[in-house]
């Protein structure tokens, strides 16, 4: 792919979608290839923690010395388009590109209904989640032979975003990663079993003290502790991978902007979604030419330092939503995205809630720190 201008550090060759799907292939399901060239296991053991971007990851390691011991493992990953929860989450489970599976953001365009979705939370009870995401994912397909749990929080066992990106198999609610580490040591007892571990509390403390606060830090100390118990616990012949599904950036106060304060940038514009750094702008369906190319130059004028703005085609042809995007779901995605390179945010005050001025850790863009994501071996079989 092209680099982007403020985004130029090449890509890596593998993605967050290789995961589950070269886990399962290790593991004798029919249907999927071994692309990562993991080794032989007859259990595999999948961490998820959201938001440890290898830059992050690379940076604080001195916290995390557990970690640290198998840094040299690591296989850089590349997170979905846009480099945000819902997205990466949903190519992780069903091993497709975003252009495939639809899950177009933290934010996505219904344009049926033309409404803003939040992908995460808050479906309206219309939106069918295995009709939105109809492609079966990994953990159906490997559990037709094998054993197949997900470890996690009991709110999101029968989120819309669960039933969208990550159903089938069993589900174990655990709260605190003692716990979660636990239930994940039970299921891995079972032969041929893959087990899908997640952890959401560092994302957390970076959303709402931002990566570089204390809180962050103990939250990866903690992690990192907890990971070096499970690990020396494990059966023998499991595999356990750590990834995460995007980075983070912190962004001052000041550059956390309200562009719904500037007009020029919303003449013509219906619908707005995304995520304050990878805007997506949905035109009305009766704007004119003259007024998309003029909300268009208007962007690219206000913020031409701290943004790459691009009209749908460019993101397509670059690659950015993978191969033969499906005509289904393109137009849950923008025609226009404002990807941020700079230390910037760009919000709508006219539709977010009033406390999303106060995150710092942001995501979304393309910048390193945001797309570019571990994979770890923690143990080998």
């Amino acid at each position: 792919m092209p680099p982007v201008e403020g985004h130029t550090e090449p890509r890596p060759v593998s993605t967050i979608a290789d995961v589950l799907s070269s886990a399962a292939a290790v593991l004798g399901v029919d249907g999927f290839e071994n692309t990562l060239n993991l080794p032989a296991a007859t259990r595999v053991c999948v961490i998820l923690v959201d938001g440890l971007g290898l830059r992050l990851l690379k940076k604080k390691a001195a916290y995390a010395p557990f970690i640290k011991s198998v840094i040299d493992s690591n296989k850089p990953l590349e997170a979905a388009f846009p480099t945000t929860t819902a997205t990466s989450l949903a190519s992780l489970g069903t091993g497709l590109p975003s252009g495939q599976h639809g899950l177009a953001g933290y934010d996505a365009v219904d344009p049926v209904q033309r409404r803003t979705v939040n992908q995460l939370s808050g479906w309206p009870a219309d939106l069918l989640p295995d009709q939105w995401q109809p492609h079966p994912t990994i953990f159906e397909r490997a559990s037709e032979t094998l054993n197949v749990t997900t470890v996690s929080k009991a709110k999101f066992e029968e989120s819309s975003l669960t039933r969208a990106a990550l159903r089938g198999g069993n589900f174990v609610a655990a709260g605190s990663l003692t716990a979660r580490a636990g239930a994940a040591l039970e299921a891995l007892k079972a032969p041929q079993s893959l087990v899908y571990f997640y952890w959401d509390e560092i994302d957390k403390a970076g959303h709402r003290f931002g990566s570089e606060s204390e809180k962050w830090t103990f939250q990866l100390e903690e992690l990192d502790s907890g990971l070096r118990r499970f690990a020396a616990r494990v059966p023998a012949n499991t595999l356990v991978l750590l990834t995460a599904d995007h980075g983070m950036v912190d962004i001052p106060e000041a550059q956390r902007i309200d562009y719904s304060q500037f007009p020029e940038l919303l003449d013509g514009i219906e619908l707005t979604a995304g995520e304050p750094r990878c805007v997506q702008l949905h035109f009305a369906l009766d704007a004119t030419d003259e007024q998309r190319e003029r909300t268009i130059t208007a962007w690219r004028e206000r913020f031409a330092k701290q943004a790459v703005v691009m009209e749908r085609h460019e993101v397509i042809a670059r690659g950015l939503l993978g191969e033969n995007p499906d005509p289904r779901v393109v137009g849950r995605f923008g025609d226009v995205f404002v990807l941020a390179h700079a230390q910037v945010a760009l919000l709508d005050g006219r539709r977010v809630a009033p406390h999303a001025f106060s995150v710092v850790g942001q995501h979304g863009s393309l910048t390193a720190a945001e797309r570019i994501i571990p994979l770890l071996t923690l143990k080998k079989p």
